[in-house]
């Protein structure tokens, strides 16, 4: 699989600091000093500290067995989840964040995606405060063959979201797509215009099933946590898209998310393009983390 040797290469910041350091662990055997670098290098990865402090003890108990393959099963288990979301239909998915984490694309891969699953999508251009994002997903929109509504007259996002699902029942569309304006989570009233947005969903619109999907920053470490905590009280996330996986992308965060606030990441872009955007395996993700495999071609 192309993604295999894609991911592998997006950690390879965190990859070559966690293998480095647990190898380093191996042959100095055991100490409070190694530790101490351990749980440095851990949290520099933004794994979070609570599960750091597991796998230092998981690693001061199994210190004289394999206790690198103790710590991947540690991992795999903190991260396991029962399957990937479910589109039940019709649907609408609402794609919120902090400017700057590439909501706009983000919501473009996944019509793209949900289209590849032979769902019928439309788009939703409520980013009514940026005209470049709805420029941006009509470009898009046109790619991808689907129909995107928007209203460049309003500057009421829920009034557009309100036009688009009224669209949606009308052509029986299987998943709505609604690119929503980034907001900082300290601004209370673009927050509350978030939550008046699932107001009208559920009030207006109660066929449709209501997904929340937040962008995450892979870059932005343990600020993204804070910003999903605050986002968590506005609306419920259903999980999150881990983004800009580049080279230099830390990538614990998924640990600190699942673990304290409970939300999955279960997609990772790892690109700018339509195809650049695949499914979490935590599986492949803690393999390629920790190093334990050779990135497949």
């Amino acid at each position: 699989m192309a993604f295999i040797g894609k991911l592998f290469n997006a950690l390879r910041r965190s990859r070559d600091r966690v293998s480095n350091a647990f190898q380093q662990l191996v042959k100095e055997k055991v100490s409070p000093q190694s530790l101490e670098q351990l749980e440095e290098t851990l949290l520099a990865s933004d794994l979070g500290l609570s599960t750091v402090e597991d796998i230092l003890d998981i690693v001061k108990k199994h210190s004289h067995e394999n206790f690198l393959n103790e710590v991947a099963d540690y991992m795999q288990q903190s991260l396991d989840q029962e399957k990937q979301l479910e589109i039940q239909t019709p649907s609408v998915m609402l794609v919120v964040g902090v400017n700057g984490t590439g909501k706009t694309t983000t919501a473009a891969k996944l019509a793209n995606y949900y289209v590849d699953q032979g769902k019928k999508v439309l788009l939703v251009a409520a980013d009514t405060y940026r005209a470049a994002a709805i420029a941006q997903l009509q470009q898009w929109s046109k790619r991808l063959n689907v129909r995107m509504v928007c209203n460049e007259n309003s500057q009421d996002p829920s009034s557009v979201l309100f036009d688009g699902l009224q669209s949606a029942k009308s052509e029986d569309i299987d998943l709505v797509i609604v690119d929503t304006a980034g907001r900082l989570h300290t601004y209370t009233n673009l927050m509350n215009e978030l939550e008046k947005m699932a107001r009208v969903v559920s009030n207006r619109f109660p066929e449709f099933n209501l997904i929340s999907m937040m962008t995450i920053d892979a870059n932005l470490g343990q600020n993204s946590l804070h910003q999903a905590r605050e986002f968590a009280k506005s609306v419920k996330l259903d999980g999150a898209v881990l983004t800009k996986m580049d080279g230099t992308a830390r990538g614990g965060i998924v640990f600190a998310l699942k673990n304290e606030l409970y939300i999955p990441v279960l997609f990772v872009g790892i690109g700018e393009e339509l195809n650049d955007l695949e499914e979490f395996d935590h599986q492949e993700y803690i393999r390629s983390l920790l190093g334990l495999e050779e990135a497949e071609e």
